[in-house]
Parts: structure tokens; sequence; C-alpha cells
């Protein structure tokens, strides 16, 4: 007669691995890209597809006072665009609410 229960399992071991499953390369990149004079967009790319991005931006756009969108691009799939160049307030407010971890984050641009 064997005692199973005293095997060790950890149920939650399958669960640390898929949490980052979802992002693209580990990373998410923040770049900002050039409009037209002194305009700018900043784009978030690899977020994990668990977020709902809609309300990442209705916050972000609140938070920053700017304007922003959920775009689906054919290669990297949906990308958050926020008008101005919003680098670091983005870079923070992903910190700050756990979305991200700080080692996580790459960022691009001049």
């Amino acid at each position: 007669m064997s005692i199973q229960n005293l095997n060790t399992f950890d149920p939650f071991a399958d669960a640390v691995g898929s949490a980052n499953e979802d992002v693209q390369d580990g990373l998410v990149h923040i770049r900002i890209q050039q409009r037209n004079g002194r305009k700018t967009l900043t784009t978030v790319q690899g977020l994990s597809s668990n977020y709902d991005l809609k309300k990442i931006v209705r916050t972000c756009k609140k938070e920053f006072a700017c304007n922003g969108t959920v775009i689906e691009h054919p290669e990297y799939g949906e990308v958050l665009q926020l008008q101005g160049d919003q680098r670091e307030n983005i870079c923070q407010f992903l910190t700050k609410t756990g979305l991200v971890k700080q080692d996580q984050l790459k960022v691009h641009g001049f």
C-alpha cells in the first residue's frame, strides 16, 4: 500500500511559466515615431494578450492627458499608440501597476 498524498507536486508549476508566454520575446518594446514637424507617437508593443488593452489605453489617456488607441499590426499584433513622447510616463505606469517588471521593458528612440 502506497500513500499518494505524500508525493511532492507543485500545482502552480505550469502557471509560473505561462505568465510570460504571451509576451513577445519576454520584452515590452516602447518606441517613439516621428510624425510631422514636432509631432510624435509613442507605441507600446509586446504586452500580454491576457490584458484588456483598451482599458489600459483609457487609463493612460486620463493619466497622461493625451489621446491614444489600440491598432492591429500584421506582424506585432495589437499595439498601443499614444500621442506625444510618453516613454517615461508609460514606463512608470506599467511598472507601478505591476503589468510589467522593470527588466522586461525595452525603450527605443532618440
